[in-house]
């Protein structure tokens, strides 16, 4: 019985093959694991001949330096391939992995991104596309499929610096507020139109919320299911809100 191997070419040995060549397989493999898991590849695209608006990625069982098994790929060159007409390149069927891909070409012309055979689904860079993308292929035997892994967006972007505030103020969605009353009460008004689990947190500073007291704007918004803005009269108070997305609760404490 003789070695098969990956659908990224690692070579996958059996009992009492390859005397005395083992090491030196080993190491292949493990370099070409290291490789597939954060090598980088410059995959230049046809441009003359047969198949002129194709190229064809394939895997080199048990060698290094096959394009397809590279994490990062570059389409074209590092400082811009000229291309001048649409441009296909294929993976091979059957391929799983996830590629970090850049469109380095220049012309307004797109790039797609598809298996060699089948019809599973596609990924087009437009025109003037010239960018990065997270790629997944999911290796499926009939129609591989390959698919744009949208970068992550999120409306949280984590807690602030604390702030100083001592006089009336509106806050944003995160804003963490040390609020100082000693000259005088004054009012902070809560984000008019806050995403559900926006936060706003708010000190003390001056340990005058008895003398002084704090209001808190609730700027249409219920406050722990009151129609009402909060007055905050207890010296060293400390106290975060956050909104429930529910608008008979409205805003709540997350802690008090």
């Amino acid at each position: 019985m003789t070695s098969s191997y990956t659908d990224l070419g690692v070579e996958l040995m059996v009992t009492g093959e390859n005397a005395g060549t083992w090491g030196t397989k080993t190491n292949t493999n493990l370099n070409l694991i290291e490789q597939i898991s954060g090598g980088y590849a410059i995959q230049t695209l046809n441009t003359a001949g047969t198949g002129a608006n194709q190229t064809d990625l394939v895997k080199a069982d048990g060698a290094l330096n096959a394009t397809v098994a590279s994490r990062v790929i570059i389409m074209g060159a590092v400082s811009a391939q000229a291309i001048t007409g649409n441009k296909i390149l294929t993976m091979p069927v059957l391929t799983e992995n996830f590629y970090l891909i850049k469109n380095s070409t220049s012309g307004a012309y797109t790039v797609q991104l598809k298996a060699y055979s089948g019809s599973g689904a596609t990924v087009t860079w437009g025109t003037t596309e010239k960018a990065w993308k997270i790629i997944y292929v999911d290796g499926v035997a009939t129609n591989t499929g390959v698919y744009e892994v949208p970068f992550g967006t999120s409306s949280y972007t984590g807690p602030s610096d604390w702030i100083v505030k001592t006089g009336t103020y509106t806050a944003l969605d995160n804003d963490r507020i040390l609020a100082n009353t000693n000259g005088g009460s004054f009012t902070i008004t809560l984000p008019a139109s806050p995403a559900t689990g926006a936060q706003v947190n708010f000190i003390d500073q001056g340990y005058d919320f008895n003398t002084n007291a704090l209001t808190i704007g609730r700027n249409s918004k219920n406050i722990a299911n009151a129609a009402a803005d909060l007055v905050i009269n207890t010296q060293g108070a400390a106290f975060g809100l956050v909104y429930s997305g529910d608008a008979t609760t409205g805003w709540t404490y997350t802690e008090k």
